[in-house]
């Protein structure tokens, strides 16, 4: 409280000495232009760390790859600084001259990348990841409680096609709108479509989706679009596992059929993490009466709308550089090769199983991945990836056709795309098949001596390198480091692998 004009003017002078102290600026541009591994040597120790898991282990989980170097520098750049919600062109804020040029070249790739005509078909390249992607994409097209037909995801679909169980509705989507899911045929491991075309003409969803997260097959897009017209339907593809594949031109590509492609980046794509919606142009076809007739689309600027102002604000301008990057990488010959080579190296892996007596849903695989049936071996994913875990083999505990729980499935799901990124081979998926029915032999063996799987956790946190992990783990991780993975810089690495085995 002031007490007088005298205590006012004193007060006055000391804040004004305080506010006009001038600030040490060389010490703050000393401290911002600092490393990090100078500035939080915590954070630094914990990246190199997982810097040197990736190294020395198998990364087998089909969803994960390595990025290139170009693209890990661009994400890492000064993109990231600026704010620009809007459309390039339409922007609400100033100073955008420059993202502007980086998304309209993004756009651009991301349309080459897939051969597609941008008469035909426009993309929106702000969306955050795969799963915004789908949402955005459903809040587009439809209304709230509208009707969605998705592959199951103990089937192999996604968590964001609409998930739910019989007493709660797990994913966003299934809050949000009506999902019910076509299935897979439990004896032959394939989509089910003569049943899915069944319940769909007495469902009668607005959207059918056709996409998968954990299905070793190709999809059948004509006979889905097919349908769609049939029940005036959207057919919204994700590609996100398979979207590589489709840019290099080895499986069918979703876009001659569907009205809606989403994807993510970071897969076989080997981008930054995001998101992509491509979507129609020019006519859709309807059905009215018996005839179909021609309908001009509308999408473009429902989709761009829903991502902008609807679900997000502004966008990650590094992770669209980054993608720009890996959209150009995409449409190289090696880039080709990389994605054959997936191709062969799942080939391999499937026979190799085989031949080691396991089953496979479906029984092999035509893209990057395979799911192994371990009911057989009276074992389940959740051992067998723990196991694994610990032998420096990463995949994941996945569900089959048949089963009853998602906690101890009876299945797992591997793939080679981000160990072909580091340059394994043929032959090499071979070893990496032995070494993985050698984990499993052991999860067996553990699992032998418990009762269940709480007891199966805690033996293996008692005696985390008995049973056989120690030296299992040791040749994994000497087989590993013979190969240095790409965007890995060898003179920074502060972990020696050998020394550290």
């Amino acid at each position: 409280m002031l007490k007088s004009l005298k205590h006012f003017k004193h007060i006055t002078l000391k804040s004004a000495r305080y506010f006009s102290t001038v600030p040490n600026i060389q010490n703050w541009n000393k401290q911002l232009n600092a490393s990090l591994k100078e500035i939080d040597p915590e954070m630094f120790d914990i990246i190199e760390r997982e810097k040197n898991r990736q190294f020395k282990s198998l990364q087998l989980i089909p969803s994960e790859n390595f990025a290139p170097t170009a693209v890990l520098q661009a994400l890492g750049s000064v993109m990231q600084n600026k704010y620009s919600e809007g459309l390039p062109g339409q922007r609400y804020y100033g100073g955008n001259e420059f993202i502007d040029m980086s998304e309209r070249l993004c756009q651009k790739r991301a349309l080459e990348a897939f051969n597609l005509d941008p008469n035909e078909w426009g993309v929106n390249v702000q969306c955050l990841s795969g799963s915004p992607a789908n949402l955005e994409a459903y809040n587009a097209i439809l209304k709230p409680h509208d009707r969605i037909l998705a592959l199951d995801l103990p089937h192999g679909g996604h968590l964001s096609h609409g998930y739910q169980t019989p007493t709660k509705k797990i994913s966003a989507t299934s809050v949000f709108y009506e999902t019910l899911p076509y299935r897979l045929n439990e004896q032959t491991g394939y989509i089910d479509y003569d049943k899915m075309e069944e319940i769909a003409r007495i469902y009668r969803p607005k959207l059918i989706i056709a996409g998968a997260s954990a299905y070793p097959r190709l999809i059948d897009y004509e006979r889905m679009k097919k349908l769609a017209i049939e029940i005036n339907a959207y057919l919204l593809s994700d590609m996100a596992h398979i979207s590589g594949l489709v840019a290099a031109g080895l499986i069918p590509s979703p876009f001659e059929h569907s009205d809606i492609v989403t994807t993510t980046t970071h897969k076989t794509l080997r981008g930054p993490r995001g998101g992509m919606i491509f979507y129609r142009k020019g006519n859709r076809k309807v059905l009215k009466g018996k005839t179909t007739v021609d309908v001009p689309y509308d999408l473009e600027d429902r989709i761009n709308q829903s991502v902008f102002p609807g679900l997000q604000g502004g966008p990650h301008n590094h992770t669209i550089s980054a993608l720009a990057v890996a959209l150009k990488l995409a449409k190289t010959p090696e880039f080709k090769e990389y994605q054959q080579q997936v191709l062969k190296n799942c080939q391999t892996m499937a026979k190799r199983f085989v031949e080691k007596g396991y089953k496979l849903v479906s029984g092999g695989t035509d893209n990057h991945l395979l799911l192994v049936d371990l009911h057989p071996q009276q074992i389940d994913g959740a051992r067998v990836e723990r196991v694994l875990e610990l032998c420096s083999i990463a995949l994941n505990k996945n569900t089959v056709p048949g089963d009853k729980s998602a906690l101890t499935p009876g299945g797992i799901r591997l793939g080679p795309p981000a160990m072909t990124s580091r340059g394994f081979l043929e032959k090499d998926m071979e070893k990496i098949v032995d070494f993985i029915d050698r984990g499993i032999a052991i999860a067996k063996d553990v699992k032998s001596q418990t009762a269940n799987l709480k007891e199966f956790r805690e033996l293996l946190l008692k005696n985390p390198t008995g049973f056989g992990i120690k030296e299992l783990k040791k040749e994994v991780e000497e087989f590993c480091i013979s190969k240095y993975p790409i965007g890995f810089d060898e003179q920074t690495m502060v972990y020696n692998p050998k020394k550290d085995l």
